[in-house]
């Protein structure tokens, strides 16, 4: 029998240079091995703090499930489907609500460094704080558990959320017999993506990253705006390539002059103007097949939805096999 692999990503924006270079890259490689992948496009997780945004998250599933497309992720190795579509999830979620204590929840390190950015963005004692986002980690272990996820693709962040589910499927399996499989974490040797504006982390609330669909124009003054070193006043100035985020993409994107920008950055013979317009220039041409690819399934969306309507069916057939096993281990297959 195959390993399964289980990964997700929640409708709240579109894929960016982070994910490209990171959660993407693993999906790319994996799909190529002898896996049964699937792909949830976390609709339900999503809601957890962006109830108040129906539209925006409907709108996501399928833009994102265009963004997922356009890199070349292939339906026909990878199961991508709604987490929303498999009733299933909510059940397993409920069922294991009852394993998990709230004071273990608060301890989990994802939670508590959320639950501080709440905090801070509201600046209140955690009145903002649902039971659905403090429940997540248990949402998820029934995502994983759904369809038997072996191995899982994770960040070191997500780390604490993968051995809740390992306690989660422990305690289970300890009262209900040995139905649920115990996952593993796969972690990507990628480093985390740095924003156009140095900063370690690259997201929309920050506004310092390249997305997949940023049009040229978008682009070019994403990156005309990018962080050089600071040193460097005049264009003849010599300068630390290793501070200077337009560098920093040059390398990303594998710039076939890398050598020549390192030699006359550091000796005063290159101007940053010219060097955001070298990079421009080379971004576009990377992101050229991504671009094409993704305008195709903008025009032809009915591909995309049906992209959606397989992966549901074979999401849902396969959780409500795992659901008839769960509910005669617990005896209420009635």
């Amino acid at each position: 029998m195959k390993e399964t692999i289980l990964t997700g990503i929640r409708p709240t924006g579109n894929l960016h240079f982070g994910h490209l270079f990171g959660a993407c890259n693993n999906w790319l490689k994996l799909q190529e091995k002898d896996y049964e992948f699937y792909l949830e496009i976390a609709d339900v997780q999503a809601l957890t703090d962006h109830f108040h945004e129906p539209e925006m998250v409907r709108r996501n599933v399928y833009e994102l499930t265009t963004d997922i497309l356009s890199i070349g992720i292939d339906p026909n190795k990878v199961h991508i489907f709604i987490q929303s579509t498999i009733p299933e999830i909510a059940e397993l979620t409920v069922f294991y609500s009852n394993l998990v204590t709230m004071a273990r929840l608060y301890r989990n390190p994802t939670v508590k460094t959320e639950i501080a950015q709440k905090k801070a963005i509201f600046g209140n004692d955690g009145e903002s704080v649902t039971y659905g986002f403090v429940g997540y980690p248990v949402s998820q272990a029934a995502d994983i558990t759904s369809f038997k996820g072996s191995l899982i693709p994770v960040g070191e962040d997500q780390l604490p959320l993968i051995e809740q589910t390992r306690e989660i499927v422990r305690k289970f399996n300890s009262i209900y017999g040995n139905i649920l499989v115990e996952p593993k974490h796969f972690i990507s040797k990628t480093a985390r993506i740095k924003g156009l504006d140095g900063n370690e982390k690259m997201g929309k609330s920050l506004g310092n990253a390249i997305y997949l669909k940023d049009d040229e124009e978008t682009i070019t003054k994403k990156i005309m705006g990018a962080v050089t070193d600071p040193n460097k006043i005049k264009k003849d100035d010599k300068a630390n390539p290793d501070i200077c985020m337009v560098y920093y993409y040059h390398k990303l994107i594998e710039n076939k002059n890398i050598e020549t920008v390192c030699k006359e950055c550091k000796n005063g013979e290159r101007g940053c103007v010219a060097c955001k317009k070298e990079l421009i220039n080379n971004m576009l041409e990377f992101l050229k097949p991504i671009h094409e690819k993704r305008q195709y399934y903008l025009e032809h969306q009915d591909e995309v939805k049906k992209v959606l309507e397989k992966g549901n069916s074979v999401a849902q057939k396969k959780a409500k096999e795992t659901m008839a096993e769960i509910k005669k281990s617990m005896q209420i297959n009635y």
